[in-house]
């Protein structure tokens, strides 16, 4: 690891890709070198365990390693690196004038959607009522690693990143992580990412996770009991997984004008879901919305019973 970060490319894509997430095409304009240069720079950066990889759409993102010895060399090199000096004081402008140019782009995101936006806000529980409820159910302590599923802006991530080891959101929707990725953009929040997958289908291993939440999502799909087989999977035994969602209401207008598949759950049917999925269900809590009720429901995986 600390061959591969000793060449001064190699170092200041190391330094870079610790501050956010960042394209190939990205660090080629903040460094003004070659874009072949910089892949292969990356891909040894990659293989060492410095930086980590994977795709969006049609874009490869490279990002800091979460976690292991590529995390503490990497915080190390931070520390010891002097940003005053050049060219790293440059890049660092540059990489400035990159998160500048995605604020703007979240911006006129929100500006095409605000009517929608509001509109929703206006039907459901407020944000501070729904977070309140998500820490008295999880209590007080350490989450460990976190998995947000269909993270959308991030909020869940803002909200409980701060009592996490290590925090993951993942959305299909590429302009909703630009989103997330925007609000999550602080130095005490770089051990938290986003990426885009299929909540369906996690690219996690089993057992990776010590929290799973999923806010506002499971109503837009059509196997809701599918994702949480998922989630039990990549669940750590001991784990814990909470969800938040509408109850059941008669607003049939949501259906087609935003896209939500299912009007509500009630509380017997996600808990079926958690029993189908090898999970015990824990608390549940309602929220009481004109006219968008939220309900919060909490399951545990059990941890296995070793034979004597």
């Amino acid at each position: 690891m600390l061959k591969a970060a000793g060449e001064t490319t190699r170092l200041h894509l190391l330094i870079l890709c610790r501050r956010c997430d960042l394209t190939v095409s990205d660090l080629a304009w903040i460094t003004g070198q070659s874009q072949p240069g910089i892949s292969r720079s990356l891909k040894q950066l990659c293989d060492v365990g410095l930086l980590e990889r994977y795709t969006e759409g049609n874009w490869v993102i490279y990002r800091q390693a979460l976690g292991g010895a590529g995390d503490e060399i990497g915080a190390v090199i931070d520390r010891l690196m002097d940003e005053d000096g050049e060219p790293t004081a440059g890049y660092l402008a540059r990489l400035e004038e990159v998160r500048a140019q995605r604020r703007e782009r979240v911006q006129a995101f929100f500006s095409r959607n605000a009517e929608q936006w509001s509109e929703l806000s206006r039907l459901q529980v407020s944000e501070r009522d729904v977070e309140t409820a998500f820490h008295a159910v999880l209590g007080a302590g350490h989450l460990g690693h976190l998995l947000d599923l269909g993270t959308g802006t991030g909020r869940i991530l803002a909200v409980l990143g701060g009592r996490c080891e290590r925090a993951v959101g993942v959305d299909m929707n590429a302009e909703m992580l630009a989103v997330a990725r925007q609000n999550i953009d602080r130095p005490d929040f770089r051990h938290i990412q986003v990426r885009q997958a299929d909540i369906r289908s996690l690219p996690f291993a089993a057992g990776a996770f010590d929290l799973i939440t999923a806010h506002q999502v499971l109503h837009y799909l059509d196997d809701p009991a599918r994702v949480i087989r998922e989630a039990a999977r990549v669940l750590k035994p001991g784990g814990r997984i909470v969800i938040a969602d509408l109850l059941p209401h008669q607003l049939e207008q949501l259906v087609t004008e935003q896209a939500h598949r299912r009007l509500g759950f009630d509380t017997a049917e996600v808990h079926n879901w958690f029993v189908s999925a090898g999970l015990a269900a824990g608390q549940s809590v309602s929220l009481t919305g004109r006219p968008l009720p939220v309900g919060i429901w909490s399951a545990e995986k059990p941890v296995p019973v070793e034979d004597n």
